[in-house]
């Protein structure tokens, strides 16, 4: 029987994007930098191949070779969270078992996007693709991908099996943890995946976020998620307050505003793979203006880390 990951699947969890080089491969030295520089901030976990890392333009082979990298760097000391994300239920488990093999500690499996499946086939997809690997699975509701909501419902017929651990809700729908927690099994787990509500999402009884802002700014998105724990919903509203800009930014462009902010960063290049395209040159400018609302001491550390 599966132990549900209810220890590490909680607080900040970055979203990784997927460094490319000049010649549009893989820069797997980048990218198992940017891995490393989350082990280092405290990160209790880790997500590849999902929605920043530009999954879907990514081969099996490509994907493949990301988790086993971020698996090698990782050693132990934070766990692997990758994307199985397909609309194609047979494609999706293809890349739950490479996952797997990969040696990945859990699966992400999204609402499949363009099908607009209905709520008797989410369950079919998620069922089938739990029932052909061992591995945890975490679900992913993300309504403005792909138009069609996870329904309270489906999702508690989804956890009569323990398999599935929990949520990422990128609905913006910060009363769910509330409204829902008291039918779901202990230790299931509810992640925001909007950086713009996450305080909301966690205040209202969520277990954490899966954020794109976290790669930029680890440490003071752990600040912020220590201060929920402690209850002092001031200090991580204010804290929170500061990030906005640079969330904005990342919400209208993503994953090229990311990747531009992490290339001001020097972290990596901000190349992207089409048809994502990096951003032009005003766009540019309004995330180098954002950092201006959170250049502080933590940044810097996390930067130098």
């Amino acid at each position: 029987m599966l132990i549900p990951p209810a220890a590490w699947f909680t607080g900040f969890i970055p979203d990784l994007p997927t460094p490319f080089d000049a010649a549009d491969a893989i820069d797997l030295k980048a990218f198992a930098a940017l891995c490393e520089r989350q082990v280092a901030a405290g990160a209790p976990a880790i997500v590849v191949c999902e929605t920043a890392g530009e999954a879907p333009t990514l081969s099996p082979a490509e994907q493949e070779l990301v988790i086993r990298t971020a698996v090698d760097v990782a050693r132990g000391r934070v766990r692997i969270i990758a994307g199985a994300v397909s609309n194609a239920t047979n494609h999706a488990i293809e890349l739950a078992r490479r996952a797997e093999a990969a040696g990945a500690d859990a699966v992400m499996s999204v609402v499949p996007a363009y099908n607009k499946p209905m709520q008797e086939g989410m369950l079919a997809h998620f069922r089938t693709i739990a029932g052909a690997i061992g591995l945890p699975v975490i679900l992913h509701d993300n309504p403005s991908r792909t138009l069609r909501p996870l329904a309270d419902e489906t999702l508690l017929r989804l956890v009569e099996s323990r398999q599935f651990v929990g949520l990422r809700d990128g609905s913006g729908d910060i009363t769910r943890p509330m409204r829902l927690s008291r039918n779901l099994p202990a230790g299931f787990r509810f992640l925001s995946g909007d950086d713009t509500t996450a305080v909301g999402f966690i205040a209202d009884g969520g277990d954490g976020a899966i954020s794109e802002v976290a790669n930029i700014a680890p440490d003071l998105c752990r600040t912020i998620f220590s201060h929920l724990r402690q209850g002092r919903l001031q200090s991580a509203r204010y804290l929170h307050k500061r990030l906005i800009p640079l969330i904005a930014c990342l919400s209208r462009e993503s994953p090229a505003a990311l990747k531009c902010a992490l290339n001001v960063l020097g972290l990596m290049s901000a190349a992207t793979r089409l048809p994502i395209v990096p951003l032009d040159a005003a766009a540019q400018r309004g995330v180098v203006r954002a950092f201006a609302a959170i250049a502080d001491e933590e940044l810097i550390d996390s930067v130098g880390a």
